[in-house]
């Protein structure tokens, strides 16, 4: 890498310092003069544009940086409110997580696509074009005339080589931003690139060192304005990556970029872009084992996706074979489809454990057989009630991005199932301890998930050390318990149609709801109290006992994830100290394809120490780039809000 590029954007972020608010007056404006949503979009992208500044460090390769920041929306809180009496507003209301056209652009160029243009789309490619174009003469007055010709190239017209589509990628990347999307995602970065790299490759004019500092270059460009994007915490901004894949064949795609990729990342040690990889059956184990240098260095990717699953699954859903073999992640594990598709993966989410409690608390059974009954009765109704309520979907108007789109082929809606092992192992309990051993009585039970267990720590430590669990004692029962309710959920689902005449599609992810749905919720039948956070994603609770990582891979791959198939990975953290062992790495990877073998759908690890993220909280100063994985994503430990730092220590710590 760089090492004076890395220090002055990443170390000591001076570029931060020339940054300048943007004045606020153009809603005002906007609202008086009545203007169009369209208008009112392409307006102030023009004004963005028109004010940014070029700033180039002098040994960047990938140029473009953010130097307007806090620029104000296009509505006012007034106008959301008017819109939301008509329609549903999906968080924002701009447009994210979906993975757009990124090949066709760089390959056709800017001015062609401006010739079947709507006034909107010409008038942002103007836009664009213009400040690349004061970008280009501010590269020739300091001398980078390698800039200035890419510049004199990209983005009016398609890339020649490898540099000028990086450059291109940003180009696209960047203004997506300005526009006001998020959570905008790179796609399948090591396919739709592989052309220009192999083309340079064979003339001689990149080797793979060569290549490797400009993909160095070309990822440290996604952490330039990373903070100026955040999501729920800091972060959080959807820059995903894919590598890696199967064809419809079954035949794995791993090429010399995608290695690289995976190298660039480890030598960075940067959050973004965030790494996701595809594999299957026919993964080579050093891929896995490459993969697991990233781990090792704490970066909680790659994510894994297991092609044996989710394009099966994906196609069930009716997605055709050719484009759900090109299917890529959202910007946390939510599976979309590149260029065609137009789905909203994280609508909703069901709290499981809710469902239970209110099922056990309802007293309306005599058998367990008849709480399960009411169990999925009541998730049945959530699904109605979600369902019901998302009518009449409206965004904000998106020129730019609509130019990168092919076509709006799938339009599906994503709902997350939160809380699957606590609710398993709730309903696990009481079937043991309730009804099968006769052991614990229902009002003593439900009295004891009212009062927070506070009158009844007999029953608190057996609950919470001694009953079933998904990947420790008694973990078939859990198991069976989970397979139960993610059917009932999937099922339910399956044969409703959206409001855009899509699918609905059930999955085991979390999101942020392992902290939002815990906060309303009380204890659970399974010893949780209710100040105690659920796990994350598609995992073992926080106070579970477990047998180790291969009990929690066996209990966490039995069932049929191509049922629910939005997406919604297995979490597991390793200690640190394993990666001493010189071993680590070999044993890792075996695990990992272990884990893809039994048919697990998504699998993120994170390699953390708990004292180090402790000591990390009383000093953050000298931890500025820890990294950690969240739930989806990976972050800065220290820019965290201190429930999420809270809730990566509590975690288990495996070792192998």
């Amino acid at each position: 890498m760089n090492k004076n590029v890395y220090n002055y954007y990443i170390i000591a972020r001076e570029h931060r310092a020339k940054r300048v608010a943007l004045c606020p007056s153009s809603v005002e404006y906007y609202q008086k003069a009545t203007l169009t949503p369209e208008e009112r979009v392409c307006r102030r992208f023009e004004e963005i544009c028109r004010l940014e500044q070029p700033a180039i460090h002098p040994e960047e390769k990938i140029v473009l940086v953010r130097t307007i920041k806090d620029v104000e929306d296009c509505f006012t809180r007034e106008e959301w409110a008017e819109i939301k009496k008509d329609h549903y507003v999906h968080e924002l209301g701009y447009v994210s997580n979906l993975s757009l056209d990124y090949e066709r652009v760089i390959k056709t160029g800017l001015l062609p696509l401006r010739e079947n243009a709507t006034e909107y789309q010409a008038r942002v490619i103007d836009a664009i074009i213009g400040l690349c174009d004061r970008y280009q003469a501010a590269a020739k007055e300091m001398g980078r005339q390698d800039i200035a010709d890419i510049l004199s190239r990209v983005p009016r017209y398609s890339a020649r080589n490898f540099r000028e589509a990086l450059q291109f990628f940003r180009i696209l990347h960047y203004a997506l931003w300005l526009e006001g999307n998020y959570h905008n995602t790179v796609g399948r970065f090591d396919m739709y690139m592989y052309p220009y790299f192999e083309a340079d490759l064979k003339a001689g004019v990149i080797d793979e060192d060569s290549a490797l500092d400009l993909i160095e270059d070309f990822f440290i460009s996604f952490n330039k304005d990373s903070d100026i994007y955040p999501g729920v915490q800091q972060g959080d901004n959807g820059q995903s990556m894919v590598l890696g894949g199967s064809d419809l064949d079954g035949n794995y795609q791993f090429n010399t970029l995608s290695k690289l990729c995976l190298i660039a990342s480890r030598n960075l040690k940067l959050i973004d872009p965030k790494i996701n990889l595809r594999v299957n059956k026919n993964t080579p184990t050093e891929i896995y084992e490459l993969a697991t240098q990233l781990t090792k260095v704490g970066l909680g990717f790659p994510q894994y996706s297991n092609d044996d699953v989710v394009i099966p699954g994906l196609i069930k859903k009716g997605y055709e074979p050719c484009d759900a073999k090109e299917y890529v992640v959202a910007a946390c594990w939510e599976f979309i489809i590149p260029k065609v598709g137009n789905d909203i993966a994280n609508i909703g989410a069901l709290n499981f454990p809710m469902i239970v409690n209110n099922a056990i608390k309802s007293r309306k059974y005599d058998s367990f057989d008849q709480l399960m009954a009411i169990v999925k009765e009541y998730i049945v109704k959530e699904c109605d009630l979600i369902t019901e309520q998302i009518k009449n979907v409206w965004f904000a108007p998106s020129p730019f991005l609509d130019l990168l789109r092919t076509a709006k082929k799938y339009n599906n809606f994503g709902i997350h199932g939160c809380g699957i092992s606590c609710a398993a192992d709730s309903l696990a309990a009481v079937k043991k301890y309730v009804f099968d051993e006769k052991t614990v009585t229902i009002d003593r039970l439900i009295d004891a998930l009212d009062t927070n267990y506070d009158n009844d720590p007999q029953l608190l430590h057996m609950l919470r050390h001694e009953a079933p669990k998904m990947g420790g004692v008694d973990s078939d029962i859990a198991i069976d318990m989970s397979c139960q309710i993610m059917n009932t959920f999937a099922d339910t689902l399956e044969s409703r149609t959206n409001c855009l005449g899509g699918k609905w599609r059930a999955g085991s992810g979390t999101a942020m709801y392992y902290l939002w749905h815990a906060r309303n919720l009380g204890a659970t039948a399974d010893g949780r109290r209710s100040d105690e956070a659920l796990g994350t994603n598609f995992s073992p609770t926080l106070t579970a006992k477990v047998n180790g990582p291969v009990s929690v891979i066996e209990a966490f791959s039995s069932q049929d994830m191509q049922k629910v198939i939005n997406g919604g990975p297995l979490t597991l953290e390793f200690a640190s100290s394993i990666f001493n062992d010189d071993s680590s790495i070999t044993k890792v990877a075996a695990l990992i394809k272990y884990f893809v073998s039994r048919g697990g759908h998504q699998l993120q690890l994170n390699a953390v120490n708990a004292d180090t993220l402790k000591d990390a909280q009383k000093t953050p100063e000298q931890y500025r780039q820890l990294v950690v994985r969240i739930w989806g994503w990976s972050a800065y430990f220290t820019e965290l809000d201190k429930e999420y730092q809270n809730h990566v220590i509590s975690r288990q710590e495996y070792t192998v």
